[in-house]
């Protein structure tokens, strides 16, 4: 038996072991998972239970060194632990900004001080972030955000405002671009800066979306403090972090156009019926469900792919905007697949004849990705310019 044989066969054995059965079913949606937190939203009690036993193995952050929370595995024992929690439909035991957008981030531009204090309680599920990108007149054009951040010896005050901030009103820290300088263009004097979000001066208002939840928010800042301490990286130099940040925020959002646990095929031929050969009897919906999941298959080999490129050291780079643009029209093709397989039934709103309407609302809800993370038409003049190197129009 080979050291990754038995690294398949120990792990196989602690997740049969210590993987509650609950926790072994696809979650409904982002808000039926768990994040962590001071004050965690836990719709299981077996959620908090998962999460701290992941944690305690480093498994909630596999790759990350031991020293800072995480598995300390290599790429070939993280894709054996993916595996095998797939093998028995376990859950991610915690799903965190701080995880897929700060940590890369912390762990390429953050002091070793910084590493210590604050990586650790990420993988541990303790802290909840969001993030402080986008404002009112700085959405696709973000160098040019105002929100101001004033040098007050060992501590700024920062004013401004950010929008389409994701569970601000649930985050427990948000990292922050802010403008500490306006003599140079608008790419310089931005600093990317951590702060606690439960502090005078912090007001969040939520935005209720067309699907009827309310996960983005309206974030102000009236004179709100943040420590010298937890400024990443140089100051006035934010931009070079913050590009570095989406490329890892647009990989997580292209994710969402994997394929879910149950296929539209199956779930079709629950609904619509099979023709006398076992086919699904709607020609036309047999074709388009058996398109979108080629191209999901193939798009969920080329990220499976790119990702291991990037963590043998070649970096992810222009092609988190390709993953970001596809990910997300396929994200939207699935939903509007899933009306088209359940006609009537996914017309409901309310009620639970309609699950609460969850289908519809999950179709609302799809057409965001087109904006959040980066436009799509953003997306695609980075791919021209980038990666086809196409001239300016």
């Amino acid at each position: 038996m080979t050291d990754l044989d038995q690294f398949r066969a120990d792990t196989r054995a602690w997740l049969e072991e210590n993987c509650p059965q609950s926790m072994r079913t696809p979650r409904l949606n982002f808000d039926d998972a768990y994040w962590g937190g001071r004050r965690p939203d836990i719709a299981h009690p077996d959620q908090k239970l998962w999460c701290e036993r992941m944690a305690g193995r480093g498994w909630t952050v596999p790759q990350w060194p031991k020293e800072y929370g995480g598995g300390g595995l290599g790429k070939d024992e993280a894709k054996v632990l993916r595996q095998e929690m797939a093998r028995i439909n376990a859950r991610s035991p915690l799903e965190s900004f701080g995880i897929s957008m700060l940590g890369p981030a912390l762990l390429k531009f953050g002091s070793e001080e910084q590493k210590k204090e604050h990586l650790p309680r990420i993988a541990r599920g303790e802290i909840r972030w969001c993030q402080g990108y986008s404002e009112p007149n700085a959405g696709s054009d973000l160098a040019s955000l105002q929100t101001r951040a004033e040098d007050r010896g060992d501590h700024y005050l920062i004013n401004g405002q950010k929008v389409w901030t994701s569970y601000a009103d649930k985050a427990d820290w948000i990292f922050c671009l802010v403008r500490t300088d306006n003599s140079g263009s608008k790419h310089e004097g931005i600093s990317f800066v951590l702060f606690d979000m439960d502090q005078p001066g912090v007001t969040v208002k939520p935005i209720k979306l067309i699907s009827g939840s309310s996960p983005f928010c309206e974030t102000f800042f009236d004179d709100a403090k943040a420590l010298k301490k937890n400024l990443i990286g140089e100051e006035g130099k934010g931009w070079t972090i913050a590009k570095y940040l989406l490329t890892h925020e647009r990989e997580m959002i292209s994710a969402f156009g994997t394929a879910p646990k149950q296929s539209l095929g199956e779930t079709a031929l629950e609904t619509v019926g099979a023709d006398a050969s076992g086919r699904l009897a709607n020609g036309v919906l047999r074709r388009d469900i058996a398109q979108y999941q080629l191209d999901a298959l193939a798009f969920g080999h080329t990220m499976a792919r790119v990702g291991d490129e990037a963590k043998a050291g070649q970096g992810l780079g222009p092609a988190s905007s390709i993953f970001k643009y596809y990910g997300t029209e396929l994200n939207k093709r699935r939903n509007e697949l899933n009306l088209a397989v359940r006609g009537e039934g996914a017309l409901g709103w309310d009620g639970e004849v309609y699950d609460g309407g969850r289908l519809s609302r999950d179709w609302l809800r799809s057409k965001g990705n087109s904006i959040e993370g980066g436009t799509s038409e953003v997306q695609l003049n980075i791919i021209a310019k980038r990666v086809l190197g196409l001239p300016d129009a």
